[in-house]
């Protein structure tokens, strides 16, 4: 089904999108709100750029994206895969428990906020250019990688990265060791057996955004954890 999103607001262009049974393509999207939210099995094409929480709750659905796309993509989001052919805004993956997000552009501020695996879940975030200010904060779970790729001349990662987190793992493409990480996390080279641990999710994004994965996975990577010694737990409990 072909849907000109010129036609509708947000709740009548949802209602068709949750009614239709079929693959749908949504044309002239302009700022539609929570295209895609909660739902479990549809593939949905999004040619323009769609609105706030895009693919929020999103429980298995493939939503693709031939634009950009604004803040909370992603938010809460429990399986599935959201492909976005350009960037996206702030909050991307918010408290996502499972599923992919991969973004070919740049991302805003806080990506990757409160993500966390649940069970057997493990979400993905894949981030081709570079993020703004508190990449991954609060994060608890699952893995974010910083490819870097779009040559601007500007920074991977703007400020406080990784604060508060305390899960998961972040990788930023990049040598650059002048980043100010705070003392709660530990910043070392990725080996090999990481490299292969990301390899998969990089080779499916490369493939999707037309990029060279065995170039993509010879970079550098840094790679963020927590600090075990120094826990945030330790702002917010009493021993």
């Amino acid at each position: 089904m072909i849907i000109d999103a010129t036609q509708y607001n947000n709740e009548d262009l949802n209602d068709k999108i949750r009614n239709c049974d079929c693959e749908i393509r949504i044309d002239n999207c302009l700022g539609q709100r929570f295209i895609g939210a909660g739902l479990t099995s549809k593939s949905i094409t999004v040619n323009g750029t769609p609105g706030n929480a895009l693919g929020a709750y999103l429980n298995g659905a493939q939503i693709v994206v031939n634009g950009n796309a604004q803040d909370a993509v992603g938010d809460t989001m429990n399986e599935g895969n959201i492909f976005i052919h350009g960037n996206t805004g702030d909050a991307a993956g918010y408290a996502m428990r499972g599923g992919k997000i991969y973004v070919k552009g740049n991302a805003g501020y806080r990506a990757g906020i409160h993500m966390k695996a649940y069970k057997q879940k493990l979400p993905v975030m894949i981030i081709g250019g570079r993020c703004g200010s508190f990449l991954g904060e609060y994060l608890a779970g699952g893995i974010i990688i910083v490819l870097g790729m779009n040559k601007d001349g500007k920074r991977i990662v703007g400020n406080f990265p990784c604060t508060g987190m305390h899960g998961g793992k972040v990788f930023l493409r990049t040598d650059d060791d002048t980043i100010d990480f705070p003392s709660q996390v530990n910043v070392h080279t990725a080996d090999s057996e990481e490299i292969k641990e990301i390899a998969p999710y990089v080779e499916e994004f490369c493939k999707v955004f037309g990029k060279d994965s065995k170039e993509v996975l010879g970079g550098h990577f840094a790679v963020v954890t927590p600090n075990s010694a120094n826990p945030y737990k330790q702002m917010y409990v009493e021993n």
